[in-house]
């Protein structure tokens, strides 16, 4: 299977700069992505086109993607904004090659600052009511803008098990709490009260079980009996923008691969830019 990819590669006229691949032998199910630069004007969808018979021999999934590309997305925040106000940032700097193409909030909270960068911003406001409507809105704002990904920047609300199928794989989360320990509203205070000395976030994809979808990125901050509640606070709010931000590259970089409830994340290329530096 390698020979004969690499084989069509380079035969299309393309230099491969970076390979990985993974085998699962619990599930027999082999993963591979692959780098490379096209020198003759091959574009994803004459790859595409040509690969399809390769592809059925080993009844293998696959996709070609241009990295000139940058997908768009529509970031969605409740009443935190550490994880949106550093997304923007990263965006605005060039350190993650996303568009931005819409925030959704159910507050007020940071209209001025979405606008002031030119970014739509949508307010719908979610109440038990209203919830199928609301969604319904959220979706219409996702399918004009041409989103391929929602990115929850710390929204708190419960997305309906219906938008969660149709989304499938699309939707990315941050949890304030190193899942699967510290579930709820108030993890850190949580973690206060049992005197834990590691803290941390985790980012994954969204599905119909709460905080249990395909996980993509963890991370973890040493904490002291010395340091209060809110010190943790402040420390994870850290550690939530950095790891939500890294897992947004892996998957904007086509480097997450979903394996049943797990994920395979391929590492960065060599030599490109990534936001892991900046985390």
């Amino acid at each position: 299977m390698v020979a004969k990819i690499s084989t069509f590669i380079a035969q299309e006229g393309c230099n491969i700069t970076d390979s990985a691949q993974f085998d699962d032998i619990d599930n027999g199910r082999f993963f591979m992505r692959i780098s490379a630069v096209a020198e003759t004007g091959a574009t994803p969808d004459t790859l595409t086109t040509k690969f399809a018979e390769i592809a059925k021999e080993f009844d293998m999934d696959f996709a070609f993607h241009d990295t000139a590309t940058k997908m768009k997305v529509v970031l969605m925040v409740s009443r935190f904004g550490h994880c949106l106000n550093d997304l923007l940032y990263r965006v605005r700097i060039g350190a993650l090659p996303i568009e931005v193409v819409a925030v959704i909030s159910n507050h007020m909270d940071y209209q001025k600052v979405v606008v002031n960068q030119d970014i739509p911003f949508h307010c719908i406001r979610v109440t038990k009511a209203n919830k199928p409507d609301a969604e319904a809105r959220i979706m219409q704002v996702v399918e004009e803008s041409g989103a391929e990904l929602i990115v929850l920047a710390r929204y708190m609300q419960i997305l309906s098990d219906e938008m969660c199928q149709k989304m499938s794989g699309r939707i990315i989360n941050i949890h304030h709490s190193f899942l699967p320990s510290f579930k709820g509203a108030n993890p850190y205070k949580q973690a206060y009260e049992r005197g834990v000395k590691l803290i941390g976030a985790t980012s994954h994809y969204v599905t119909a079980d709460l905080d249990e979808g395909p996980i993509i990125e963890q991370d973890t901050i040493r904490v002291t009996h010395a340091q209060s509640a809110e010190d943790y606070v402040s420390l994870g709010r850290d550690v939530e923008a950095s790891v939500l931000a890294r897992a947004i590259h892996a998957h904007v970089h086509h480097r997450v691969m979903l394996n049943g409830d797990k994920t395979v994340v391929f590492p960065a290329s060599p030599g490109s830019y990534s936001s892991e530096r900046m985390g």
